[in-house]
């Protein structure tokens, strides 16, 4: 089959691989690149078995180009893989499935464009028939390629969904944090025009703002949501920051690692068991018995601990200036606006200042200004709170020199221009001034994590206030926002009425650092009508409209406070 008659003609061509082979899917890229008459975007999606779980997309170098791994475990049935994808495919291209029954027919229709092209190598009969009964017509054998290699095209009678209409590339992005920020990024790395209205003079001014943020990844027995999605988020983080020059470059920071304290020998014996379960990839996450850590630290670590090589800290800040960097023209920055308000006029999101000057207006709206959100009519009932964090800057003489930062409860970062960061707490105080008491809870957590009772005694009262956003169940609000007051009976999250052009990014808690980059791609490739770069059931846990749901379930609704 002539791959090249698929993507003539398409704004995009999306192809899944079932058995990634790199060799092969270089050479398919490459008959795509030096094709001129080729789709400006080339999309695939692989099927692999040596990755760590999920889905992973992998930045190319060439704007036109987009991978996506995502890790199937050996004898995991296909179809369990297939139905996590929320994709549209113009081409399969199927192998070594000799063994995997006929049930993943059903759901490579499902994936199909109307005119969806397939190429096939050792299907059985009975997978042929499958798929024929999908509505796939398979193509009379070819003697060139011989009885093994079957091709079909997509001819199905039922009726299949509309493709989403491209949207107008303009957009407001309210709130210049990191998730304001890597939004902007993102949308004008795809063509759009961004216009980021920010209330302070510029930007990272509030939660963004502190002077270290950790990146490391979460780890569970269970390998639950919040797990997932903080391991994809994680190591797309990592991936994309290399691409915009790196920590310790143009990133400020340290990829140092990062040591995980286990608690006690409870603790430390499920942590083992994880070790042992997951085998994780050394860079990934080792688990260190007691020589291992007190050898790494050169201090006490009774229990052991996680070490995350990949791991360390970075100035949010200056990633936001990285990110906007890399925007260039594109985006069209408007600090020190002040209070706004925001109302849809004709088609049009408008943001108004104070005064009620025009401060910006297009057809997309992103809210990314945390818990300010709440001063947004169409976003008021979503269930977020302000919780405060104090964050206490210790004097790096105060404290014993660390390789590594370290953490169990809390956190305490290597010495940057004389200062090390310990913290942060979590409460409901509403107060932004420094507090004694606050600090004092910092100075013990670290007196525990370095098993010295004495450490930093003295130290005086400096550090930073923020306020994280937070949702109650801990996971980040990423898509379009939901319609409360139209909702009526819906149960289900695609029927959800939705607001037209608003969208979410909000409640990434003490987390916004990694997070912000894989959410802001999986926003702009919903809004896009791209396939997404997570898994449908990490997708459906991080919708605005989830909370519509939850409270009919709940009469008493989502409350603010139920964190």
């Amino acid at each position: 089959m002539d791959y090249r008659s698929v993507w003539h003609g398409r704004e995009r061509c999306t192809v899944l691989d079932a058995a990634h082979d790199e060799e092969r899917l270089k050479v398919l890229i490459d008959v795509w690149r030096t094709d001129p008459q080729r789709s400006p975007h080339l999309h695939v999606i692989a099927l692999c078995g040596h990755l760590m779980p999920g889905m992973h997309r992998m930045p190319q170098a060439e704007p036109g180009l987009t991978v996506d791994l995502l890790s199937v475990p050996m004898r995991a049935p296909i179809d369990t893989a297939l139905a996590q994808l929320a994709a549209r495919v113009d081409l399969f291209r199927l192998r070594g499935l000799e063994d995997a029954g006929e049930g993943f027919a059903r759901s490579v229709a499902r994936l199909a464009t109307g005119d969806a092209r397939l190429v096939a190598q050792g299907l059985t009969a009975a997978q042929i028939a499958a798929l024929e009964g999908q509505g796939f017509v398979f193509d009379a054998v070819d003697a060139k390629t011989g009885p093994d290699v079957r091709c079909a095209r997509f001819a199905s009678r039922k009726p299949r969904p509309p493709a989403p209409p491209v949207p107008e590339r303009r957009a407001i992005v309210l709130g210049a944090g990191i998730a304001g920020s890597a939004a902007c990024e993102r949308l004008c790395a795809r063509g759009w025009q961004v216009t980021l209205v920010e209330r302070h003079a510029r930007p990272a001014m509030e939660a963004s703002g502190n002077r270290a943020g950790i990146f490391m990844p979460l780890l569970s027995r269970d390998d639950n949501i919040p797990t997932r999605l903080t391991r994809a988020a994680y190591l797309f983080a990592l991936r994309h920051w290399a691409k915009l020059g790196g920590v310790g470059t143009a990133i400020e920071g340290q990829a140092c690692g990062v040591l995980q304290l286990a608690r006690d020998a409870e603790h430390a014996a499920v942590q083992r068991a994880i070790a042992a379960e997951a085998a994780y990839p050394a860079e990934f996450a080792e688990w260190l018995e007691q020589p291992q850590a007190e050898a790494l630290l050169g201090l006490p670590a009774p229990d052991g601990g996680w070490l995350f090589r990949q791991g360390g800290w970075a100035r949010p800040g200056s990633v936001c200036d990285a990110l906007l960097a890399a925007c260039g023209r594109r985006v069209e920055q408007r600090f020190g606006v002040g209070s706004v308000t925001v109302e849809r006029v004709g088609g049009q999101w408008e943001v108004r200042d104070a005064r009620g000057e025009l401060v910006a207006h297009a057809p997309n709206l992103i809210l990314a200004n945390g818990a300010g959100a709440a001063r947004i009519p169409q976003a008021a009932r979503l269930p977020l709170s302000a919780l405060r964090g104090q964050v206490s800057h210790v004097p790096a003489g105060m404290l014993p020199a660390l390789p590594v930062v370290l953490c169990r409860e809390a956190y305490l970062t290597p010495a940057a221009d004389g200062i090390c960061s310990a913290g942060a707490t979590y409460d409901l105080d509403p107060d932004p001034a420094l507090s004694p008491a606050s600090h004092q809870e910092n100075l013990e957590r670290l007196r525990g994590l370095l098993s010295d009772p004495h450490a930093a005694e003295g130290a005086p009262l400096q550090g930073r206030v923020g306020f994280r956003c937070i949702a109650p169940d801990r996971l980040p609000l990423v898509g379009r926002l939901p319609d409360f007051d139209a909702a009526g009976s819906t149960e289900r999250l695609r029927d959800v009425p939705r607001h037209p052009g608003l969208y979410a990014l909000l409640g990434y808690a003490s987390r916004g650092l990694i997070w912000a980059g894989l959410g802001a791609e999986l926003l702009a490739a919903q809004i896009e009508g791209e396939p997404l770069p997570l898994e449908t059931t990490l997708v459906d846990a991080l919708d605005p409209a989830r909370f519509v749901l939850r409270a009919r379930r709940n009469p008493r609704g989502p409350q603010a406070n139920d964190v």
